[in-house]
């Protein structure tokens, strides 16, 4: 009974869920807080691209049906993307302590997952119009970042179904240019 309400919620999002950074803008840098398996780290984008592309995912809300399925998908496919020479980092605008728990119990610490902070919401134009709990919230959208801090592909829907496969895909055209 207690997912209905949440469904109806998501749906919602689906209609305003567009992001406006295109191929080829420069990514936004931030370095901010999150959590790896339940140890809180800093994730800095402009060292992470020093290692390769970077699929950068923002989801609306930790422990939420979506959310979780998402994550364990990212988890349970980061062998191939790390094998194409991409790292994952899932954000959202949860607090870091969130993320700590939602990176051992859905992420299977796997990945790192932080804390967007006002600033990188609004630089990567994820901000949705509503709140969950008074609290901010993201729309579903993944970045592929090439080395050089370009967009090379963007994702933006609510439904997580695609996001693994449409990135992963995006990661191999990289490594094949």
């Amino acid at each position: 009974m207690r997912l209905f309400p949440l469904f109806v919620a998501t749906a919602a999002f689906a209609t305003t869920a567009g992001a406006t950074l295109a191929p080829g803008a420069k990514a936004p840098d931030f370095t901010t807080r999150g959590a790896v398996a339940g140890k809180v780290v800093q994730i800095s984008l402009a060292e992470k691209l020093r290692h390769g592309p970077v699929v950068l995912y923002f989801f609306p809300a930790a422990f939420t049906p979506g959310c979780n399925a998402e994550a364990k998908a990212f988890a349970e496919n980061i062998g191939a993307f790390q094998k194409a020479g991409a790292t994952v980092i899932g954000m959202s605008a949860d607090t870091v302590e969130d993320l700590q728990k939602f990176s051992s119990a859905e992420c299977a610490g796997k990945f790192a997952v932080a804390s967007a902070g006002p600033r990188v919401v609004q630089g990567y134009d994820v901000s949705l119009p509503r709140s969950v709990n008074g609290r901010q919230v993201t729309n579903r959208t993944s970045y592929v970042i090439d080395r050089t801090g370009k967009i090379a592909f963007v994702h933006s829907d609510m439904n997580p179904a695609d996001h693994i496969s449409s990135t992963l895909e995006a990661v191999r055209k990289l490594n094949a240019r």
